[in-house]
């Protein structure tokens, strides 16, 4: 593999998408190239952060019905002649339950409480799932593209951002960590800056003060990013000042 190829995989390794080869040769070449373990420093730390911001806290009783449920819900028996017995009477089957259920209450832990839920409610739960997924699947698609580039800077009252551009997809992430809340009725409003002209890229969410955007629409020819408050729902353009303009990284 080329100097140049191996210049192109660091999204790929942060995300551990490379073969052990490819990784091995990979981390020879880190530790020679500077500017390549820069971005696998900056990719790392993003990816940390999209995890946090795609995740959702579970309800507060899913604990409690789980728990309830690892006495009463019957795990299928295994395709054996006989199930093994432990002591103490205790059948095989009934400590795989006990462990198939503990594992789900893991999963839902992990992915933000969307992998288990109660029947009436399995409609919601599962177009959060479905979204939580999309959403999760499309901000790391842009991150392990072969030519993503990551810049971070400092915003406003402490904030941190960090710009991760996919110029192979045409898209752009954005991740914001301890953004302050923006006033009653506002939300932050990210705008693509074209050559001096702000095109809308979506909105934060003003509840959440870390969080990852996908910006909403192509990169196309724009050099970075702007964030204004504007009222709830956004606006067609900014009303207000920028609380902060960052350029896209380069190549």
């Amino acid at each position: 593999m080329s100097a140049a190829d191996l210049h192109t995989l660091t999204g790929a390794y942060v995300l551990h998408a490379l073969t052990d080869e490819e990784r091995t040769e990979f981390e020879r070449h880190l530790q020679e190239c500077q500017a390549c373990a820069q971005e696998v420093s900056e990719l790392a730390a993003t990816a940390g952060r999209l995890a946090r911001a795609v995740s959702a806290a579970p309800p507060a009783q899913m604990k409690a019905d789980v728990l309830r449920q690892i006495a009463t819900v019957r795990q299928l028996p295994p395709h054996t002649p006989t199930p093994a017995k432990t002591t103490g009477g205790t059948s095989r089957g009934r400590q795989l339950s006990r462990f198939a259920l503990a594992a789900c209450l893991a999963l839902a832990a992990g992915f933000g409480g969307i992998a288990v839920w109660q029947n009436q409610r399995a409609d919601e739960a599962g177009e959060r799932a479905e979204q939580a997924q999309q959403q999760a699947a499309q901000l790391a698609k842009v991150l392990a593209a072969p030519d993503a580039k990551a810049s971070t800077g400092r915003l406003t009252d402490g904030a941190t951002g960090t710009v991760v551009v996919a110029k192979s997809l045409n898209q752009a992430a954005f991740v914001a960590a301890k953004m302050p809340e923006p006033p009653s009725g506002k939300v932050y409003q990210l705008w693509f800056n074209d050559d001096g002209t702000m095109r809308s890229a979506g909105l934060m969410n003003p509840g959440r003060s870390t969080e990852a955007v996908l910006l909403d629409g192509p990169v196309d020819q724009a050099s970075g990013i702007g964030i204004t408050v504007e009222p709830a729902g956004g606006s067609d353009e900014p009303t207000s000042d920028p609380v902060a303009l960052m350029n896209f990284p380069t190549a």
